[in-house]
């Protein structure tokens, strides 16, 4: 909609603008014969702007509301380049043709601008441009603000090519919370809990939100009048204010779907607020079932109710997990993201497995914990790096206990261990062929037992033992007294500080497996002549066993490879460019060995860690390059610590 301004308008306009660099020191009556040329033009959300091939007759001056540059392609593709906001200027790239300096083409026609917000501003035409054009300061202005959006293009444009460069992104990830939301629903913090239950069921939500003069201050949902008010026979005219939950976590409009996947599975969540990312309002709500597309309700019903499954219920939330492994593989969702949602919900099955075992042996045995444990994760579980149910790796560790009742506490945890095995076997966690399980002897003990255990290991520092510390120094704890995990962890602090040749015997046997080269063997690798590489054993092991030595060098005896890179970063053994080259070095190569080992289980293949470069573009080919060198570099800085 277009309109000219009349002289209310231009007075009112005027006190807008007069402080925008564009108009910055023109007087009034100067002002108003520039914006009797300008025209008034108003947009409603997702109107469009500009059209794909529409001539530009200007700049258009954004006085209120957001708009977003994107590029739409025959197939239907949209790609987002950029979010405009109040105050700075659509329509950039028609300033070459002003300029005289290029003509459109077919890919800026591709170009469109659509509003996100209903909008409003003022077109400045090219004959105002012109005028204005004289003045150093507006120059000077345009100048910066083309520098500043072509850098913000390329941010953007960078991390999407990287998600897009291999298989081509899908409609899915470009889609943005405001795009799977449900409208508003909300009431009064004053409202009565019967005015909430007619407000769900007239609008069918299972959720409400709740405000205060107009601010976010809570959120009630069906399962909290369940829980908080029918259970409890609260009347139904208590204030919702009672019984929401307060300051809820929020996503902002204009995140991408998987970012609020990623909060509500790592916060247990079935509901978030969305909220305007620039005054904070609320503006909708999303659920996790509209984020999972709504295929598959029992699967939201198992994901959601991880803690309370029974034991007959395991075996489905493994096919549950792999639902949402193959939602978000297939939406190309960066590997980080992945990760991170799947080791939590692993995290939590496993946890349940263990108070599974705790409850089997107590209602089968009448037996309980004679004393405090802990029970830790070890290897790509321990690392956070799991994101399938492969073979177990776990360990249990208990106080010393009564002289009197150390029999009782071994058979106990001899038990224990028995039982969580098949517990997580239920759950689809293989044994582990080596039996580094806490069903084993050696992988269970009393505070006394693991201290005799280290220093067994340190002072004999055979290739065997250095196998099983590699192994065993990847730990996480993941359940049991917190106490007693600070009295072990100095437990190791201690044997370590005394056995400080173990690490160097450990950086020695690194050294017998260093990462290919470009010179040997990799060279003759693009010539075919070395066809495939093993991502674990030529990247992954030797990335993780040097962060693993560098990082117990100093002290750093837990945490995801992200993590220990950036405690290594903050002691300065890493620089901060080595760091992010680490990261993006670790992720590039998670990506392909995800997707890799996912489409085989999906063929019905035996997985397999074996990369054959016949399959890779040149593109991948040079990442593999940069992998590899930023992973060695890793591994000399570990062994140089040592001297070796």
């Amino acid at each position: 909609m277009r309109q000219r301004l009349d002289k209310f308008d231009k007075q009112a306009v005027y006190e807008q603008i007069k402080g925008h660099p564009f108009f910055k020191g023109v007087p009034f009556y100067e002002a108003q014969k520039l914006m009797d040329k300008c025209v008034l033009k108003r947009f409603e959300t997702n109107e469009l702007i500009y059209q794909a091939s529409q001539p530009r007759e200007g700049l258009l001056l954004l006085l209120e509301g957001m708009a977003e540059v994107f590029i739409f392609e025959d197939e239907g593709t949209i790609e987002a380049l950029e979010v405009i906001s109040k105050g700075e200027l659509v329509g950039f790239p028609s300033l070459a043709d002003f300029l005289g300096v290029s003509k459109s083409n077919k890919y800026e026609e591709m170009v469109r601008v659509k509003a996100l917000e209903p909008c409003f501003g003022i077109l400045i035409p090219y004959s105002v441009i012109e005028e204005r054009f004289e003045d150093v300061s507006v120059r000077d202005y345009l100048l910066q603000q083309c520098a500043m959006r072509l850098k913000d293009i390329y941010t953007s444009l960078a991390e999407q090519v990287k998600i897009t460069r291999r298989t081509g992104e899908s409609d899915r990830f470009i889609v943005r919370v405001k795009d799977v939301m449900s409208p508003l629903v909300a009431v009064e913090k004053d409202a009565t809990i019967q005015e909430v239950a007619v407000k769900m069921k007239e609008n069918k939500t299972d959720a409400v939100l709740v405000l205060e003069t107009g601010k976010l201050t809570g959120i009630v949902t069906k399962s909290d009048l369940v829980n908080r008010v029918l259970a409890q026979s609260k009347p139904y005219d208590l204030e919702v204010g009672q019984v929401m939950t307060k300051n809820p976590e929020t996503i902002a409009r204009l995140e991408y779907y998987y970012a609020a996947l990623t909060s509500m599975v790592l916060g247990g969540y079935k509901h978030l607020p969305v909220v305007h990312e620039r005054t904070g309002e609320a503006v909708g709500i999303v659920s996790l079932g509209s984020l999972l597309r709504k295929k598959n309700e029992s699967l939201v019903k198992a994901i959601r109710n991880i803690e309370r499954i029974e034991e007959e219920q395991l075996p489905t939330i493994k096919q549950a997990i792999y639902k949402i492994l193959e939602t978000l593989i297939g939406d190309n969702v960066p590997v980080s993201h992945i990760l991170k949602v799947i080791t939590e919900l692993n995290d939590r099955l496993m946890v349940r497995c263990v108070q599974l075992a705790v409850d089997s042996l107590r209602n089968k045995k009448g037996m309980t914990p004679p004393v405090d444990f802990c029970w830790y994760m070890m290897g790509s579980a321990g690392r956070s790096a799991q994101f399938m149910m492969t073979d177990q790796d776990h360990f249990l560790v208990y106080e010393d206990g009564e002289e009197g009742q150390r029999d009782l506490i071994e058979h106990y945890f001899a038990l224990l261990g028995e039982e969580i095995v098949i517990f997580l076997e239920r759950a689809g966690f293989a044994r582990c062929k080596g039996n580094m399980m806490a069903s084993a002897p050696n992988w269970r003990g009393s505070l006394k037992t693991w201290e005799t255990r280290l220093r067994q290991w340190m002072l004999q520092a055979t290739n065997e033992n250095i196998m099983l510390a590699q192994n065993f120094f990847s730990y996480r704890f993941l359940y049991g007294n917190l106490r007693l995990n600070e009295k072990f962890q100095a437990t190791i602090t201690e044997q370590l500080e005394r056995s400080k040749i173990f690490l160097y015997r450990m950086a020695q046997v690194e050294k017998e497996h260093q990462v290919p080269t470009l010179d040997h063997p990799i060279r003759s690798l693009f010539k075919l002549d070395r066809k495939q590489i093993d991502i674990k054993k030529d990247i992954l092991f030797p990335f993780y066993h040097s962060l693993q030595i560098l990082s117990l060098a100093y002290q750093i005896f837990a945490g995801t490879p992200m993590e220990r890179i950036d405690y290594l970063v903050q002691k300065k053994v890493l620089t901060e460019n080595l760091a992010v080259d680490l990261k993006t070095a670790y992720n590039e190569t998670m990506s392909v060995y995800v997707k890799q080992k996912w489409n085989q289980y999906k063929r019905g293949e035996s997985t397999s860690s074996v990369l054959t470069f016949t399959h890779l573009t040149t593109r991948e080919k040079e990442e593999l390059i940069l992998t590899l060198k930023t992973v060695r570099e890793l591994q000399s800085l570990m062994l140089s610590e040592f001297s070796i």
